[in-house]
């Protein structure tokens, strides 16, 4: 019993000697904080390893572009009708070109109440008789004019800068907006009252940069 008396006095002793020391203190609190700062470095980075795991990449969705933006900027004009009526399309008038020929020209001028204007398309003639109008490219149409005495309009713009008009038409199947495809039905040609001489028919135009060109410049007749 003395000797483990006495073994733990010399304990107490020793223990008490060193706390004097001036290294003791700071040995003790150097030592508990390098625990902890590993602790705290290897909690890191397992909570970092779990995150890479867990976090999925960002999915990318690339836009799509409109198929019809897309493939009008490479389509050529086609005829407004059915290109196996084309043995049967006849141009009733001309489109006015102040260098054309003299016969060119004379048919190029529409008459109403005795008085003389230009044509600034061509208008389409099949058997006299009401034929299905296609659009002749693909685009947006811009606007539908109804008017029963000049005939109802329907106006197309296309990706490439390009207009086309299509009068003196009936039983109109597209609306202001709407995006149409070449060689999709839009209308059916008529008659009207302001050129009551071409029958049933279509009046057709093309516009570059605002103005009307010759759309026989584009298609053959």
């Amino acid at each position: 019993m003395r000797e483990d008396q006495n073994k733990q006095n010399n304990t107490s002793q020793k223990l008490k000697k060193w706390q004097q020391q001036p290294w003791f203190w700071p040995a003790i609190y150097g030592g508990m904080a390098a625990v902890l700062i590993g602790l705290i470095v290897t909690y890191s980075v397992i909570t970092s390893e779990d995150k890479s795991e867990t976090v999925n990449e960002p999915v990318v969705q690339e836009e799509e572009s409109p198929i019809i933006e897309t493939n009008a900027q490479t389509e050529t004009l086609k005829y407004p009708f059915a290109e196996n009526q084309l043995e049967n399309a006849k141009v009733l008038q001309d489109f006015y070109d102040i260098n054309a020929d003299a016969e060119t020209r004379e048919n190029a001028l529409l008459v109403f109440d005795q008085t003389f204007t230009t044509s600034s398309g061509i208008s389409i003639s099949i058997n006299n008789e009401p034929f299905e109008v296609l659009a002749a490219m693909s685009g947006e149409v811009k606007e539908v004019k109804l008017d029963a005495f000049t005939g109802n309009k329907i106006v197309i713009a296309h990706p490439n800068g390009m207009e086309t008009h299509y009068s003196s038409v009936a039983d109109i199947l597209v609306k202001e907006g709407d995006k149409v495809e070449q060689g999709q039905p839009i209308a059916t040609s008529t008659e009207n009252d302001w050129n009551p001489t071409a029958g049933i028919h279509l009046h057709f135009e093309v516009l570059e940069d605002g103005k009307n060109v010759n759309p026989r410049n584009y298609l053959s007749f």
